[in-house]
């Protein structure tokens, strides 16, 4: 297998599995696993401590948008605090968005009915700190096609990035250059201070 492959057998069969209990679901598995391992070896000639993660949901309901992260320990552990470089899988099922993003879950705790904007205003805030790579990482807003508090939340937690349609994920060298420069954006924002302001 290899991170091109992981990132497209999730867009092309989760359709089917949400349709089945995510218990022991092979593709819960390969989100879980499979896709963070390969993740891993991609990150193999970064220099750092990463924490790779994936989600196809909790207990026994599948996610509205599963997601693969890389996060750096000294800034979170979590993708519900903090900022940390995340794969999301929109509800459309035709791409796949490489982001910058912000915890969501902590905001909507601490925000409320507010949250929204204040993870909208963050986030402009954040891409004027990292204009040096706005060129590079152009992608600035998301839509994950589905509504909800949390995807809707994930939409406005996007700081920049990328997006990939399904031929793309079969350049893998692009890939592994892209996630590449997504920790070099990551480190930048920690080095700039990170969320505050």
């Amino acid at each position: 297998m290899s991170l091109g492959y992981a990132l497209r057998r999730i867009v092309e069969e989760y359709p089917l599995a949400k349709l089945e209990p995510p218990a022991g679901h092979v593709l819960a598995t390969v989100i879980r696993k499979g896709a963070p391992d390969e993740l891993r070896r991609a990150l193999e000639p970064v220099d750092g401590t990463f924490l790779v993660k994936g989600s196809p949901g909790r207990g026994t309901r599948w996610a509205a948008v599963p997601w693969l992260a890389v996060f750096d320990p000294a800034v979170t552990t979590s993708a519900t605090r903090g900022y940390y470089l995340v794969y999301l899988f929109p509800a459309d099922r035709e791409r796949v968005h490489l982001s910058l993003a912000q915890g969501t879950v902590a905001a909507l705790r601490e925000h409320g009915p507010r949250a929204l904007d204040y993870l909208r205003a963050s986030g402009d805030r954040l891409r004027e700190r990292l204009m040096d790579f706005a060129e590079r990482l152009p992608l600035t807003s998301l839509s994950l096609g589905t509504a909800g508090e949390l995807p809707e939340g994930y939409e406005v937690a996007h700081i920049l990035g990328l997006s990939y349609g399904l031929d793309d994920l079969g350049d893998e060298a692009r890939l592994r250059a892209d996630l590449a420069l997504g920790i070099e954006a990551y480190r930048a924002l920690k080095a700039r201070g990170g969320l505050a302001f």
